[in-house]
């Protein structure tokens, strides 16, 4: 048998690992802008944690958990996503009474579904996401969904379809489930055979069949706005007032319902097609819920979140064209001419790396040209040529693999001859006095370039 992933893995290397990091990184920067801190929970959890928080309709609990008895015969799931975990955390941790309100926490980072495998969709995937617990407010429900609009925007994405609905509040959602219950029992014979177990635990989850056929039934279903409460009603339209105000466009879908039991009131998902047509489905869901923390034994608080498919977003944006393209790989390539100049070499490549430049260095004499292809094929911007004669002399040779230029330079003021390569004084009337010098003429001021060489020198 050979040794592959298993099936809905897969290895994240080179260009598309970078493309995750960008992500990642834009995530986090815009999370910390809103005030969020990061929460790392196990991948691990008990089972109860999710079977207790999601609901027994949900289809993530019903037929996707990795779960197995562990070797003390105790039932542990593989987090098919992280809203009970981080609500788990704050709970055990007791953050209700020790924080301010609300607990504003963001996650990234590996979850699993046992679904079938699809466009941009895998049984392990990358889930980025956020969570505001502790305060009710509509004004936090349409921060949320900016916050989510924010960072898809930096990431450069546009024409994006926003989908909002509510669920009501509890009262609210009663009533409907039995206007449903009874719509549908009506027509139950016809439907496939999970609407015929969701008739029974969550008839709600009917309006997010994926039949054909049964679309068409649920288009006759009765609709949540004819059984809000007046305050859930309220509460809806004060949200989308907020983000309408934001310039977020939006169209309500009242069928979206979302794939876990705990959401009440508002919910949304933002849907994007790519370039070539092909169409992702949702890149980001979530909304309100009740009652989360009440379930492992903490007070009764609200919260609001969502949860991005990272690998579906960087599918799309390489799609799309998005993905950043990083400059320079690899910022210099040292190049020892010879084994006897090896170690010499690798001390001035860890210098620099100290200095914050990416550098790359064979551990083995080459030739030189074969040393220049591989510099080119890492995208390294300078190459420094190491050899005998050079550090006897103290110096060694810079090579500029764009313009081709080479120039010896001092191994004694290396750190000042690289920064000055990589940022080179423009063109002008000379140093300390010339109006192109960064003392502005002033000749050779504390701070200037010229100063911060002359008193390497010791001048």
């Amino acid at each position: 048998m050979p040794y592959i992933a298993v099936k809905g893995t897969r290895d994240i290397i080179g260009e598309e690992a970078d493309a995750f990091s960008e992500v990642e990184q834009v995530f986090k920067a815009v999370a910390e802008l809103y005030g969020y801190k990061e929460f790392r929970t196990p991948v691990l959890e008990y089972t109860e944690v999710f079977d207790r928080s999601a609901g027994d309709s949900s289809d993530v609990v019903r037929k996707e958990m990795y779960t197995f008895m562990d070797k003390g015969n105790r039932s542990v799931t593989m987090r098919p996503e992280f809203t009970a975990g981080m609500a788990r955390s704050i709970v055990e941790k007791k953050l209700y009474a020790t924080e301010d309100l609300p607990i504003k926490c963001f996650y990234y980072g590996p979850a699993f579904r046992y679904e079938r495998p699809q466009l941009g969709r895998y049984r392990q995937f990358v889930q980025a996401g956020v969570e505001c617990v502790g305060v009710d407010s509509a004004r936090y429900d349409a921060e949320c969904i900016v916050m989510a609009m924010h960072v898809l925007g930096v990431l450069g994405f546009e024409n994006l379809s926003v989908k909002v609905n509510t669920l009501g509040d509890a009262e609210s959602r009663a009533k409907y489930k039995e206007a449903l219950k009874a719509y549908f029992s009506e027509h139950i014979d016809k439907m496939c055979p999970d609407c015929h177990d969701r008739l029974e635990l969550n008839p709600m989850r009917i309006l997010d069949c994926k039949v054909p056929e049964d679309q068409e039934i649920v288009k006759g279903a009765p609709k949540m706005k004819d059984y809000l409460s007046e305050a859930s009603d309220k509460r809806f339209y004060q949200t989308l007032s907020i983000i309408n105000d934001m310039g977020i466009k939006f169209e309500i879908d009242e069928n979206l319902v979302r794939g876990l039991d705990y959401y009440g009131e508002i919910v949304f998902e933002v849907h994007a097609k790519s370039a070539t047509g092909a169409d992702y489905g949702a890149l980001v869901g979530g909304g309100h819920y009740d009652g989360m923390l009440k379930t492992f034994g903490g007070p009764d608080y609200s919260g609001v979140g969502f949860a991005f498919g990272v690998d579906r977003i960087v599918s799309l944006m390489k799609d799309n064209g998005l993905l950043g393209k990083k400059e320079g790989k690899c910022d210099i390539y040292v190049m020892p001419l010879g084994e006897e100049v090896i170690d010499e070499a690798f001390a001035i490549a860890m210098n620099l790396r100290y200095e914050g430049y990416k550098v790359e260095i064979p551990f083995t004499g080459g030739k030189i040209g074969g040393m220049f292809k591989k510099a080119t094929r890492k995208g390294a911007k300078f190459a420094l040529i190491i050899g005998e004669d050079e550090l006897n002399n103290g110096v060694a040779q810079l090579k500029n693999m764009e313009t081709q230029e080479q120039r010896a330079i001092s191994l004694e003021d290396l750190d000042l001859e690289i920064e000055s390569a990589f940022n080179p004084a423009p063109e002008g009337n000379g140093c300390c006095g010339g109006e192109s010098c960064c003392c502005g003429g002033e000749g050779g001021q504390e701070g200037c370039c010229c100063s911060q060489k002359e008193e390497k020198e010791g001048k």
